[in-house]
Order: C-alpha cells, then sequence, then structure tokens
C-alpha cells in the first residue's frame, strides 16, 4: 500500500512539473543537452579538446538510433535484472 502512495507522488510531480514548464514558456522547442554543448563549443575560441574519438560515424540515422534503442535495452535489462534478484532474494529470505 505504501509503494502505491510513492508511485502515485511521484506521478503527480512528474506531470505538475510537466504543466509547470508549460505555463512559463509555451512556444519552447526543446534542443536536448547534445546541440548546447555541441554550440558552445563550437563558438569557443579556447577549446582546446582533451580525448580524441574513435572516429566511428554511423552511415545513417536509422544505424544511430538502432544502437541507442540498442542501448536502452540492454541498460533496462540490466536493471530490471538486477530488482528481480533483489526481490526474488528477499522473497526467499
Amino acid at each position: 500500500m505504501k509503494l502505491e502512495y510513492i508511485v502515485g507522488v511521484v506521478v503527480l510531480l512528474f506531470v505538475a512539473q510537466f504543466f509547470y514548464g508549460l505555463a512559463i514558456a509555451p512556444d519552447a522547442e526543446f534542443g536536448g543537452a547534445d546541440g548546447a554543448a555541441e554550440e558552445a563549443i563550437v563558438n569557443s575560441p579556447s577549446y582546446d579538446p582533451w580525448f580524441k574519438g574513435i572516429g566511428f560515424e554511423p552511415p545513417g540515422g536509422e544505424t544511430e538510433s538502432l544502437l541507442f534503442a540498442l542501448q536502452a535495452a540492454i541498460g533496462s535489462l540490466v536493471i530490471g535484472y538486477t530488482f528481480g534478484y533483489y526481490k526474488g532474494k528477499g522473497k526467499s529470505s
């Protein structure tokens, strides 16, 4: 019963935050953090990269989306397995 209240409060907070954001800036567009970081780096004359990437460029946008979805799926499996493991361990004790 306590878990339902906690989940309800968290969902309510997310919904309230969403509507609060719409009230403050109704015409705002989501650009993402990557775009803002790239813009800050490109516009900075004193930027000196400290790491060179491996140079892998996906052949297309679909491949990039596939790799992102695969990364999300693997992360979800790890988190789900961990939660399930500890839930089952708690029930067996």
